[in-house]
C-alpha cells in the first residue's frame, strides 16, 4: 500500500493534494503522476469546464450563455469525458469563457468537493483548488512557468494531436486566458497563501515531478509528526 494512503488510513483523515496554476504550466501531468505515486484518485477539474463548453458547442449554443451553461454543468458526470475531444485549443478557449461564469462555478462546486472527500483523500488540479474548492488541503502546490514556455508546451501538445499550430496565436491565447482566469470575479486564479510555488520554466517533466514529490514528502513528514 502506498505510504501516503497508509498514513491517511492510520490517522483516519483524508489527505488532499491541491495543484493550481495557469494553462500549460504542467500541473495536470504532475497531478496524475502524484496520484499514481501515492495511490490516490485524481480529478482534472479543468475537464469539467471543458465538458460543459463541449456540451454547449455541440448544441450550437454560445459558451457565454449563462442559463444553458449552468444547465450543462449540472448534467455532467465524472465519467462523461472524452479527453481526446476536450483537449483541443478551441475547447480550451471555450472552457475559459464558461469557467468565468460564477453560476457555472457554483454548479460544479459540490461535485469537486465530493471528489476530494473520498476516503483516503484525492489529488485535484485546477485554478481554484487551494483557494476555494479545498482551502484546507494538506498539500498545496502552485505550478507556474513563463507564458512563452507554456505556449511552447501547448504548441507541441497540439501538434502531437495533428492540429495545425501557429505559435504566435497559441501565445496570444495563453495570455488572454491568463488575463481572463486571473481577472474573473468568481474564484480567480491566484496562489493560495500557504501554497508552495513550483516554477517549471527551466525544468523538464522529470525534474518538475521530482520537485513536486519533494514538496509532498516534506509536508507528509510534517503531518506524521
Amino acid at each position: 500500500m502506498p505510504t501516503w494512503r497508509r498514513l491517511a488510513q492510520t490517522s483516519g483523515d483524508a489527505v488532499i493534494i491541491a495543484l493550481d496554476g495557469p494553462a500549460a504550466s504542467g500541473k495536470g501531468t504532475l497531478a496524475r503522476r502524484l496520484a499514481q505515486r501515492f495511490g490516490l484518485p485524481h480529478l482534472d477539474t479543468g475537464l469539467l469546464y471543458r465538458a460543459t463548453a463541449s456540451a454547449l458547442v455541440e448544441a450550437g449554443e454560445r459558451p457565454d450563455d449563462e442559463r444553458r451553461a449552468v444547465s450543462a454543468a449540472r448534467g455532467l458526470g465524472l465519467t462523461d469525458f472524452d479527453e481526446a475531444k476536450l483537449r483541443g485549443r478551441a475547447m480550451g478557449e471555450a472552457a475559459s469563457i464558461v469557467a468565468a461564469i460564477p453560476a457555472v462555478r457554483a454548479a460544479l462546486l459540490d461535485m469537486q468537493r465530493a471528489f476530494a472527500a473520498r476516503p483516503g483523500g484525492a489529488v485535484l488540479d485546477g485554478r481554484d483548488i487551494g483557494t476555494v474548492i479545498c482551502p484546507h488541503a494538506d498539500v498545496k502546490i502552485f505550478v507556474t512557468a513563463t507564458p512563452e514556455t507554456r505556449a511552447h508546451r501547448r504548441a507541441l501538445e497540439l501538434a502531437s494531436r495533428g492540429e495545425k499550430v501557429d505559435y504566435a496565436a497559441v501565445l496570444e491565447d495563453i495570455r488572454i486566458r491568463d488575463r481572463r482566469d486571473s481577472g474573473r470575479a468568481s474564484a480567480p486564479l491566484m496562489q493560495a497563501m500557504d501554497a508552495v510555488v513550483l516554477d517549471t520554466t527551466q525544468l523538464d517533466i522529470e525534474a518538475a515531478y521530482a520537485a513536486a514529490v519533494a514538496i509532498v514528502e516534506a509536508r507528509r513528514g510534517q503531518l506524521s509528526l
